[in-house]
């Protein structure tokens, strides 16, 4: 069925101006993203077969061009649409940290830190810099590779820091994995970065892990 043959609030775009994005299906979004179905598949259909496909609506969004082209009425043209609507929403979520209170946010901080290590395929270590009333100075990816073969060295850690004249900061990585614990070493070297700092008065207010769809945060558990 084509979509102008459908009532007309059914129709995504029409459903969206009514009852606002948090009303719409995954599919339905996905289907006002891609405008227009292919043969034999409105855009919605076509959306929900892309779902299906990709296994999931992260695993859709995190596919790599290669990949990505292979499905069904998609090119690169999509690809680039997809990505600079993603990169829009990293840059959202950052300018939303630089204007708040991250402790007042954390909810901002956790979907910011999703966005920027959820598509990673290696490990990568990175500190969010704040100043003196806990706002976002800038964010910085300082190590790759997991703790265990990619060392985090605390000098650097430190110059970094007094590079960007933090107030204090949060520590960030993921794990591929997806198994959100902290390992040893991630409870170790969060130990080392939290005893250099306090050196040059610099607090770790944080250290989250980002692992699928679960976010682990140190200081929610206790552990720093």
């Amino acid at each position: 069925m084509q979509l102008t043959a459908m009532p007309k609030e059914s129709r995504p775009r029409e459903k969206l101006l009514d009852k606002g994005a948090t009303a719409l299906l995954d599919s339905e979004l996905l289907a006002i993203f891609l405008r227009t179905g292919t043969h034999g598949m409105n855009a919605i259909e076509l959306a929900q077969h892309l779902l299906d496909e990709s296994g999931s609506l992260q695993n859709f969004f995190n596919a790599p061009l290669s990949e990505f082209v292979k499905f069904k009425g998609l090119g690169n043209a999509k690809y680039v649409q997809l990505q600079a609507v993603l990169e829009l929403n990293k840059r959202y979520l950052a300018e939303q940290c630089q204007q708040e209170t991250l402790f007042d946010s954390p909810k901002a901080v956790r979907d910011f830190l999703s966005l920027k290590l959820k598509a990673q395929q290696q490990e990568v270590f990175m500190l969010l810099y704040l100043d003196s009333q806990n706002r976002l100075l800038t964010d910085e990816v300082l190590f790759y590779g997991t703790i265990n073969s990619a060392s985090v060295y605390p000098r650097e850690v430190v110059k970094s820091v007094l590079r960007h004249n933090a107030a204090s900061v949060i520590l960030a990585h993921n794990h591929p994995s997806g198994i959100a614990e902290p390992s040893e070493a991630d409870r170790l070297i969060t130990n080392k970065l939290k005893d250099a700092l306090q050196l040059i008065d610099v607090q770790i207010l944080d250290h989250l892990i980002v692992a699928s769809n679960k976010t682990v945060s140190f200081a929610e558990q206790g552990w720093l």
